[in-house]
């Protein structure tokens, strides 16, 4: 199974001022079929760990592999089709068209790789019903609820059937449940098709559902969720 492996990781941030030290010295492996939610205040670094695992932001130093893969090493190219091909990435933003169906917006990531629109939208069919919005599926974005888009969302980036999930503060514009019912949903497609999955995110709650739990803050990496960031019936 394919796994994402971070080792010594460093990125830091210049200003007039100061050195922002977003990640520090990060070490990481996530594997095939694991759900790993990783905690810290904004600021923390954990957006920017994010974007070094999607090829999208270069390290200081450090490697990160998926696959055997040295990502950092790509070109642009190759970096594009990475993300293309074997990232499936959730943003905390939707980033939906406005006048496009639940499955149009599902199916769009597929145009890019040479499906015709009637393919993409037979590919991404299964993946809306997968996320149970089958009945909504000619509704646009301004018909659907925003845990149904944050779920339009998710079919999007599963669509390409991709080898790594990345999800950014999927469940930041979400109230308490259905911020279970996407952290489930998350979570059991990793498990189901045997990716690795990594969860940013300040929510508390996916401490009770991630397979495994980090906190970063100040660059820095420590295992487990950090008291002070945890729900009282979990500490």
């Amino acid at each position: 199974m394919s796994a994402l492996e971070l080792r010594d990781v460093v990125k830091h941030y210049s200003s007039s001022a100061e050195v922002i030290r977003a990640v520090d010295g990060v070490s990481l492996t996530v594997a095939g079929g694991e759900f790993v939610a990783l905690y810290g205040p904004s600021g923390s670094g954990k957006t920017t760990l994010l974007l070094i695992s999607a090829g999208l932001l270069g390290p200081d130093s450090g490697s990160i592999r998926f696959d055997g893969r040295e990502i950092s090493e790509l070109n642009a190219h190759e970096s594009a089709t990475y993300r293309r091909r074997d990232v499936g990435f959730v943003f905390q933003t939707f980033h939906l068209i406005a006048g496009a169906s639940a499955l149009d917006n599902a199916a769009i990531k597929l145009l890019a790789d040479g499906f015709t629109l009637k393919q993409a939208r037979l590919k991404a069919q299964p993946w809306i019903e997968r996320v149970g919005l089958g009945a909504r599926a000619g509704h646009t974005p301004d018909q659907l609820s925003m845990g149904e888009r944050q779920r339009v969302a998710i079919a999007r980036a599963l669509v390409c059937e991709p080898r790594l999930l990345l999800t950014d503060e999927p469940t930041g514009n979400l109230d308490s449940a259905r911020s279970h019912q996407t952290l489930k949903l998350l979570r059991d497609l990793c498990h189901e098709h045997s990716i690795p999955g990594l969860l940013v995110t300040h929510d508390p709650q996916a401490s009770q559902l991630a397979d495994r739990v980090h906190t970063l803050r100040d660059g820095h990496l420590k295992d487990g969720l950090d008291p002070k960031l945890a729900p009282a019936h979990a500490r």
